[in-house]
């Protein structure tokens, strides 16, 4: 008896657990894969889940090992009347169970399968198994490769196509009656046959995505058909920094009896204090029993008024000489007089000196972005390059999506490189750091003055094209980024060794080789160095203890690379070349006399070729600068509203 009574413990256990099966797939949707989900459906309604888990796998079509990328617990969950519950991204409707990171359910050849167990027993990259399996799917995307080592291991025969409409974009992949599966526009918290009880779903709807610090907003709260009795609604708003004094007004609200919605008012708060841009979110919990939520965790946008303005300008309408370099005294003393090899070796003795120089985590360089890549317009905001626009620095890429969001771009991409996987992802502070020479390659995945915020799909299409011969931004925006990518190129050149700037297009895959030098040249001189450049080189010095050069000096790209390659390096002869004017010395070779052409007025010094200062005055356009001078070459540097250029003068 005792046998018999364990057998029939055993046959009802395996029959309660083998009440619930996948009931509905869908894993590719369009745009940044904000609408997929998975559906799971019990033999009886009300089913709790306690003691089932959810696993993610990845296929391989070659045999190989197939293993986990995700894990849900299902502890404390319950199907609805229908037997139905789903989990899902932000924009599924009705709200999913469960939210998954967008993206996140991949579209195969991969797997889904039911256990008995917990999520702990399938941390990422567990092997598949069949042990406590209740049920699995294979999927693919295409017909033509299954995920045969997940198959043989679930004891599958069939690998459902999700795109065998071609249209696998706006159809899932649905259980029949029968077991087998179909493709048809996907129905998430019900019946696939839409059969079933009709739910009474509970909609949120804030009429705005964003709110400005000060206003009022409504939040409306409206049921698919009338409530037979009062509904009261309690609802929660924080969400991250956003608290309880950022807004007043009540967190609850009651439908009556017989009628459909309900609003709520809720204040906004100004508290005066700058602290970005921050996310409400509206999340109605401990819904009545017999209602479901057709959304929820609604986010809302809280624009900071506070925030506070800097004095220069943007990189699309730069400034010159509102901000200086705050380079100690004597920090390039060494350069003077150096030409050549010498010189670049100079460089590479300051800004790659160990025993000065510090390397930071990679987690590091966002929290120095929001600072070094500011919008000097709004300190809510960091400004991207290459589309040369603000974006809210909450908007900082977490998830895989892409869009609307912003991240780190690497001007000497990471596959050019070689950088390693020598860092940490996790920000430890200005505090923590380590030492860092010219032979340690690895700090240039951190290295913060070649990194800049950049829109996520732009770093996506640059990926690791070479500069001028392959890329140059997109076609809308401006090229006032161009310079700043040149002088963070012969920065990263100088400061390790094995990295290059070359002419031409080298291969993807051409490790410390990357392109062209002779466009990046031309873009040096083209796009200045402005202030908002200067103020970053500034605040990555406080970090890294180390200067890009070519920022504080931008000519000194062309005593290593261009047309003043060989000759000597005096700071003085240095300085920035006039934005948009040609400036000329007429007559040149000159013999008593040389006028200036491009610019109106300002100030001139003539130097020897040894760096001695031999003259120096005011002058205008009509000014003849007088040539008491032997024969000879000399560097004629013009100064006029805080831009410089040197122009060489023959006397003969």
């Amino acid at each position: 008896m005792k046998r018999i009574y364990l057998i029939i413990a055993l046959i009802f256990t395996m029959v309660s657990y083998s009440q619930v099966v996948i009931n509905e797939i869908d894993a590719d949707t369009p745009g940044a894969d904000a609408a997929e989900f998975i559906e799971l459906k019990s033999a009886t309604p009300n089913f709790s889940l306690d003691g089932y888990v959810l696993v993610f796998f990845n296929g391989t079509a070659a045999g190989t090992a197939a293993t986990s990328y995700l894990a849900l617990d299902l502890d404390t969950y319950v199907t609805d009347v229908n037997g139905i519950i789903h989990f899902g991204n932000s924009l599924v409707s009705p709200t999913p169970a469960i939210l998954m990171t967008n993206a996140v359910l991949q579209n195969g050849p991969d797997a889904v399968a039911l256990y008995l167990g917990n999520a702990t027993d399938f941390p990422n990259n567990t092997t598949a198994t069949n042990t406590s399996l209740i049920d699995a799917v294979a999927y693919s995307n295409g017909a033509t490769v299954q995920p045969t080592a997940l198959m043989t291991i679930f004891g599958l025969t069939t690998c459902i196509n999700e795109n065998v409409n071609s249209a696998a974009a706006i159809e899932s992949m649905q259980r029949k009656t029968d077991g087998t599966f179909e493709v048809k526009a996907p129905t998430p918290g019900m019946n696939n046959d839409g059969s079933g009880t009709a739910l009474t779903y509970l909609n949120i709807n804030a009429h705005t995505t964003a709110v400005n610090e000060g206003q009022a907003i409504d939040i409306t709260f409206t049921t698919s058909q009338p409530v037979t009795s009062n509904l009261n609604i309690g609802f929660t708003l924080n969400n991250g920094s956003f608290n309880s004094n950022d807004y007043s007004g009540v967190n609850s609200v009651t439908i009556l009896a017989g009628s459909t919605s309900a609003i709520r008012v809720i204040q906004i708060l100004n508290d005066g204090n700058n602290e970005g841009d921050e996310e409400m979110k509206i999340t109605v919990n401990n819904l009545a029993t017999g209602y479901s939520l057709q959304n929820n965790n609604v986010i809302i946008r809280v624009r900071d008024l506070n925030f506070t303005v800097l004095p220069f300008g943007t990189p699309a309408n730069p400034t010159y000489g509102n901000v200086s370099s705050t380079a100690p005294v004597g920090y390039y003393s060494s350069l003077e007089g150096l030409s050549g090899a010498a010189l670049k070796q100079g460089i590479q003795d300051i800004i790659a000196n160990p025993a000065v120089v510090r390397a930071h985590s990679y987690g590091d360089i966002i929290n120095i972005l929001k600072t070094a890549d500011q919008n000097p317009q709004n300190s809510s905001e960091v400004w991207l390059i290459y589309t040369e626009q603000p974006r809210s620095k909450i908007d900082y890429q977490t998830g895989s999506s892409i869009v609307g969001k912003w991240n780190r771009e690497h001007i000497y991409c990471q596959s050019r490189g070689n950088y390693g996987d020598l860092y940490n992802t996790n920000p430890d502070g200005i505090n923590v750091w380590a030492a860092s020479g010219p032979d340690d390659i690895g700090a240039g995945l951190s290295d913060a003055h070649h990194l800049r915020a950049v829109d996520g799909q732009e770093n996506s299409s640059r990926n690791n094209r070479n500069y001028g011969v392959d890329y140059n931004g997109p076609a809308s925006a401006t090229s006032t980024w161009k310079g700043d990518v040149s002088r963070a190129l012969f920065y990263m050149a100088v400061r390790y060794n094995g990295l290059n700037v070359v002419n031409g297009n080298p291969i993807d895959g051409t490790f410390g080789q990357i392109g062209d030098l002779a466009t990046l040249l031309t873009w040096n001189h083209s796009d200045p160095r402005d202030d908002f450049e200067m103020n970053r080189n500034n605040y990555i010095y406080t970090w890294q203890v180390n200067r890009n050069p070519f920022i504080d000096y931008p000519l000194l790209a062309d005593y290593i690379w261009g047309t003043h390659a060989g000759e000597q390096w005096f700071s003085a002869l240095s300085t920035q070349k006039f934005s948009g004017n040609k400036v000329v010395l007429y007559p040149n070779p000159a013999k008593d006399y040389v006028l200036i052409s491009g610019v109106n007025s300002g100030k001139v010094e003539i130097y020897s070729m040894s760096g001695a200062k031999l003259y120096a005055a005011d002058f205008n356009s009509d000014t003849r600068i007088p040539l008491d001078l032997s024969s000879g070459i000399y560097m004629m540097k013009i100064t006029s509203e805080n831009n410089s250029i040197v122009k060489k003068l023959t006397v003969k």
